[in-house]
């Protein structure tokens, strides 16, 4: 799945950063601007289920709800830092002419870096309080089910809640008494003074990443483990009904907020796409289990392994100072070559990270070979 989202967040950005002229007003960039609503909920509803599977090993080894809540904490406090480091570069890089409020922006990084710490933070809340008021140990078999069915529960109740809670603070209830830098990482407002849709804020995003967490604690699940297609295939059977639901919602004449902006801050397309995430799911096991991916070398497995590297590197040579194409200047055809540059060049990237043991080099007899005698 995150080598998919890699492939899409590609197609997104290049045609967005080059397409020019008439080309920007076809339906080709409408469809692909389309399509580029699904990277940044792959990614969070992946992390949300690598969060569950690292946490489900964790409380296996009967480690304590604090030390939990500490290990995970950590790892998203790293991602954070990566974004914030990423933000760091970029203006670097664009030192001149990028404004110092680029610092600030709220990017996908920083959101799935605070999304794993809020989650560590409910994980954390959630195992406490099970302990304190069963009787059965969580690591222990009694206690598995009801520990796994009590955190999924939660998990769906904290995505529901960021679903409903997101129209009423984009308009409404909108934190404007707090700094910009804070209330942009609430509602996306940056330095602009109204809710922007490029950026990335914890409503509605963060719903996807607990939306991930209830899939993975089922997912991992000693059942489910014994029948991943099945458990996957009643995933996309919810997927489905999510998808018809939410596509009746919204043609609806019954409304629950005043205001309703469906592609930035509606619960139903929050729902719509959780929905289409849990069909991609099944479709990608279907793929890596059964499909080409069995037969040889898979370049969609092989972008997963290194997508936030792929993610970091990309950006620059689409977005940045050294773009490989002149940017609003291109045909479809253009920056579809474009694309499929880049597409390669991010998997001879990949390649490079994962199959050279950098730790084997003897970098210092390197060293010696170059120096002159």
């Amino acid at each position: 799945m995150r080598g998919l989202a890699c492939v899409l967040m590609f197609q997104t950005h290049c045609y967005d950063a080059w397409l020019g002229g008439d080309a920007r007003k076809t339906r080709f960039l409408t469809g692909s601007q389309l399509l580029g609503t699904l990277p940044a909920p792959l990614f969070l509803f992946l992390a949300g289920i690598s969060f569950a599977l690292v946490t489900d090993k964790l409380i296996r080894k009967g480690l304590t709800s604090a030390a939990i809540t500490r290990t995970m904490a950590r790892r998203g406090a790293e991602i954070l830092a990566f974004g914030l480091l990423f933000r760091l570069q970029e203006f670097l890089i664009a030192w001149g002419w990028a404004p110092w409020s680029d610092l600030l922006r709220v990017d996908v990084l920083n959101i799935i870096g605070l999304s794993m710490i809020l989650m560590a933070l409910l994980c954390g809340f959630t195992l406490t309080v099970w302990r304190k008021t069963s009787d059965s140990r969580p690591e222990m078999s009694q206690g598995v089910s009801r520990w796994r069915a009590a955190l999924v529960i939660v998990s769906i109740g904290v995505a529901a809640l960021i679903a409903l809670l997101t129209p009423p603070l984009y308009t409404t209830w909108r934190p404007n008494w707090l700094p910009w830098p804070l209330e942009s990482y609430i509602n996306g407002c940056h330095n602009l003074g109204v809710p922007q849709s490029w950026l990335f804020p914890l409503f509605p995003w963060a719903a996807f990443a607990f939306a991930g967490l209830a899939a993975g604690f089922i997912l991992f699940s000693d059942p489910a483990r014994n029948q991943t297609a099945k458990t996957l295939g009643i995933f996309a059977a919810a997927g489905v009904v999510a998808i018809l639901a939410a596509y009746g919602f919204d043609h609806s004449s019954f409304h629950l907020y005043s205001v309703y902006n469906y592609w930035h801050t509606s619960p139903n397309f929050l729902m719509m796409r959780v929905g289409l995430l849990l069909v991609i799911a099944l479709v990608s096991y279907a793929w890596c289990r059964w499909g080409l991916a069995t037969h040889g070398f898979s370049p969609l497995i092989q972008l997963g392994q290194t997508s936030l590297l792929v993610y970091w590197v990309h950006i620059e040579f689409v977005y940045g100072r050294y773009s490989i194409l002149p940017k609003r200047v291109q045909t479809i055809s253009g920056a579809s070559w474009g694309l499929l540059e880049i597409t390669v060049f991010m998997v001879i990237l990949s390649l490079v990270r994962t199959k050279i043991d950098w730790k084997k080099i003897e970098w210092k007899k390197m060293v010696r070979r170059v120096q002159p005698a």
